[in-house]
């Protein structure tokens, strides 16, 4: 497992009970993991005194607890192994979620480097983030000199990520910011000519497009990475394949790329969970999984 394991600004203190204490900057949350299902000790003095927590209803969804008036959002960073400083807002939404997959980390890294020394060639490298929510990948990439295209079929999400690039001081880099369901995105891109050095797809389990098109993960998926090869460069540096569904192991993830990705590029491939480390236990939490083409 590869563990992100550079973060100042984030915590994962604790967790058990199906749940997780985590720090974002100075503020304390608790949010429910449903692959938490040990039933350890708390650890942490934390769990009675954390400023949010999410309480999951039996009628689906769920909702915040506050012991403290919260701002609407505030900022939290991450220094690439590099130097260079990304930014984000975070802010409790109604889904359990912050705007932000700390555990990405470790593929940021992964990806800076790969552009960062195509760069010091004094090569131009142009990616395409596919799903793209709030744009971590996205400022990683521009971080380090890429081009990046950012598609998401959520208006408020892409606004979000436009939001994280100023606070990033990455607002003038070269990002085309795209409202749209990437399927039919990737489809007209190919259309156009248009090609790119690297592809990143971080996909929901379920999810509807802006037609209300119905996505479905294991339906899709092998389609899409598939058409997405079309969209490649002669060359590319790389294609990752993110996925948070228990059942879609890095096993299987990784074979899809093969069969396709693999196919029509040279490049090594592999496949792993990825997590976070947890300060109670000295434990890494699964947080999801990455498999990846790699031609550096």
């Amino acid at each position: 497992m590869r563990a992100a394991d550079r973060w100042e600004d984030y915590r994962l203190i604790d967790c058990t009970c199906s749940e997780k204490l985590e720090r974002w900057g100075d503020i304390t949350l608790v949010r429910p993991d449903p692959q938490v299902i040990w039933k350890t000790e708390k650890k942490s003095p934390l769990w009675d005194r954390a400023d949010g927590h999410y309480y999951r209803s039996d009628k689906g969804g769920g909702e915040w607890k506050f012991s403290r008036k919260l701002p609407g959002s505030w900022k939290i960073g991450y220094k690439l192994s590099g130097g260079e400083q990304l930014c984000f807002n975070i802010r409790p939404t109604g889904f359990k979620h912050t705007g932000l997959f700390p555990e990405q980390a470790v593929n940021w890294e992964l990806m800076s480097e790969v552009i960062r020394k195509r760069r010091q060639q004094g090569r131009e490298v142009n990616i395409l983030n596919l799903f793209a929510y709030t744009g971590g990948a996205t400022l990683a990439c521009a971080a380090v000199g890429a081009s990046v295209c950012h598609v998401d079929a959520s208006k408020g999400m892409v606004q979000w990520a436009r939001e994280n690039a100023e606070a990033s001081g990455l607002a003038d880099k070269p990002i085309r910011w795209i409202v749209d369901d990437c399927e039919k995105f990737v489809a007209r891109e190919i259309r156009r000519g248009r090609r790119y050095d690297g592809i990143i797809m971080d996909p929901p389990s379920y999810g509807r497009g802006p037609g209300q098109e119905v996505w479905k993960l294991e339906d899709c998926i092998y389609d899409l990475v598939e058409l997405c090869t079309g969209a490649l460069s002669d060359a590319p540096l790389f294609f990752l394949l993110n996925s948070y569904t228990t059942g879609l192991s890095p096993s299987v993830m990784g074979y899809i790329i093969g069969e396709t990705v693999g196919r029509k590029f040279s490049g090594e491939i592999s496949a792993d969970e990825i997590g976070l480390p947890v300060e109670s236990g000295g434990m890494v939490l699964p947080c999801g999984s990455t498999a990846m083409l790699i031609n550096s």
